[in-house]
């Protein structure tokens, strides 16, 4: 009972501020803090800063030239051998559990949804087929958090206040699944509002053509090309299959090491960013957390770095909460990036599914933070949660391996194999 009322008192001294998102007490010690962590910080000198761009330019070189192998890989297969790889995934529900038990496992949702954009745009999957999986891959990719606010776990009160913020991105994430996977199955407005957008814009001057882009294609030819020769000697239905491999692991190596460089060259900037917009407006930080994750290719390098500073009772679940908003649409850019990669008949509609992906966490925003009656939902389900596992935590094991591994997995087996 004593740890009860002494952990409470934190969280509710901001209860108030945080609905806006400001802190009116823990100004001093959140520079306190962010200084700390500055001052233990080792500058890069100019060098190896100039080294480190050249890798970030080396980096989205290789993210497009994986788009572009895996559309080879694809068109190889043909129209029937393609489609016969997402027929399993036809299924909604299958295709759902797809995005979500596949980001898991590679732990990049940016990745899961730029496979599922070029299989699109390659004309492999339907744009159908292609929602569900994007909306699963928006779920999955919470897992990551949760396991950093593991690193508390030998503290109760510092576990509470890390896992409640961590998994807020969690429920935010399932509510707007909750909200909008019914109605997409139903009256498809994702499906008709992306198509709509794209057939306003493209070809147009408000976006570029891929198309137009020759010297993109001439850049990545040679690659693409190297990719193409060295599976010709397989078998003519295995060697676009392992040409699509290779582009999938091309992504997955080309996303990671790119968050991981742009985190080396950033994460002072970034945090600063986010540490200084958390104590103004929920709306800044919010902006905040959209604009680093665009920066950084990684909503979890986002968010995790807000959940040492709500461990230690710096920031509140609430404050943490806009910025996993933000980063969630910041997240969409790299794939409607990704998605110009594309060129041919198909590359148009591979947009439309990029599309998708930004609009629905668009609307995500508008219905569950915009609008004030579901706004607190996801964030007293993380707190409930982050109680619960506190005393018991044997909770968040089941929580996670259930939700994000067994059910999934479950779907997958009995819809899409039996």
């Amino acid at each position: 009972m004593a740890e009860a009322a002494s952990d409470g008192g934190p969280d509710s001294s901001h209860k108030e501020s945080d609905v806006s998102g400001r802190t009116p007490s823990g100004g001093s010690a959140l520079t306190a803090l962010t200084a700390e962590n500055g001052a233990g910080a080792i500058p890069l000198p100019a060098w190896a800063k100039t080294l480190g761009w050249c890798g970030v330019a080396g980096l989205i070189y290789l993210l497009i030239c994986a788009v572009s192998i895996i559309s080879r890989g694809f068109a190889g297969l043909g129209s029937d051998a393609a489609h016969t790889m997402f027929s399993f995934a036809a299924h909604p529900w299958v295709g759902l559990s797809v995005g979500v038990l596949g980001t898991v496992l590679i732990q990049s949702s940016t990745t899961t949804t730029a496979i599922a954009v070029t299989a699109v745009g390659s004309g492999a999957l339907p744009i159908q087929g292609a929602i569900p999986i994007i909306l699963g891959a928006n779920v999955g990719t919470t897992v990551t958090t949760s396991l950093v606010a593991l690193t508390f776990i030998g503290d109760r009160t510092a576990f509470r206040r890390a896992l409640g913020a961590s998994t807020v991105h969690d429920f935010y994430n399932w509510l707007a699944l909750l909200i909008f996977f019914p109605i997409e199955l139903i009256w498809h407005p994702l499906e008709h509002i992306s198509g709509t957008l794209t057939d306003a814009l493209y070809g147009t001057d408000w976006l570029p053509n891929p198309a137009h882009f020759n010297f993109i294609r001439a850049a990545t030819r040679p690659v693409e090309h190297g990719v193409i020769r060295a599976t010709t000697h397989v078998s003519s239905t295995l060697g676009p299959l392992f040409t699509i491999v290779i582009g999938a692991v091309l992504i997955l190596v080309a996303v990671r090491y790119l968050g991981k460089l742009l985190k080396l060259l950033m994460v002072g900037r970034a945090r600063d960013i986010l540490i200084k917009a958390v104590g103004r407006n929920a709306y800044v930080a919010m902006a905040s957390g959209m604009g680093v994750t665009v920066v950084t290719q990684s909503s979890t390098i986002t968010t995790s770095v807000l959940v040492p500073f709500a461990g230690t009772g710096i920031l509140t679940p609430a404050q943490v909460y806009p910025v996993v908003v933000g980063s969630n649409l910041g997240t969409t850019f790299t794939v409607v990036f990704a998605a110009f990669a594309g060129v041919g008949q198909d590359a148009k509609i591979g947009l439309q599914a990029a599309f998708v992906h930004l609009i629905y966490n668009l609307f995500a925003i508008v219905v569950i933070y915009v609008i004030p009656i579901l706004r607190p939902v996801p964030l007293f389900c993380a707190e409930k949660l982050a109680r619960v596992a506190s005393e018991h935590r044997w909770v968040l094991a089941v929580y996670l391996g259930t939700v994000f591994i067994a059910l999934p997995a479950l779907v997958i087996v009995l819809v899409g194999v039996l």
